[in-house]
């Protein structure tokens, strides 16, 4: 891909994300979303990020790899334990990528 190509991308997926949200935000005071769908729609960045990590922590080579030589999966499991425990987005963070590292280092 070239240098022309990557910036027509990223200005596309600019403009589209600012598209949408900007309706959204345009229109936020003139539509009146029911109390339920309000609540589910507060589901659904959880919902994404577990669809788009799932398989990466659990899939390796086309294959469901639940193996304790799995440094995906190490690492997702220090963060969540580390997320329960001291509910700091930053701390998880580091603690899961630490240990990813450390378990792919040990175990290349």
């Amino acid at each position: 891909m070239t240098v022309t190509e990557s910036v027509l991308v990223i200005a596309g997926m600019f403009i589209v994300t600012f598209g949408v949200r900007f309706v959204l935000f345009a229109r936020a005071h003139k539509v009146v979303m029911p109390v339920f769908l309000d609540r589910a729609l507060k589901f659904v960045p959880v919902a994404v990020l577990t669809s788009i990590i799932a398989p990466m922590i659990f899939v390796s080579n086309h294959q469901l790899n639940t193996s304790f030589n799995n440094p995906w999966l190490l690492g997702a499991f220090a963060a969540f334990l580390v997320g329960l425990w001291k509910q700091q987005q930053l701390l998880t963070i580091v603690v899961g990528v630490v240990v990813f590292f450390v378990a792919k280092y040990v175990f290349s």
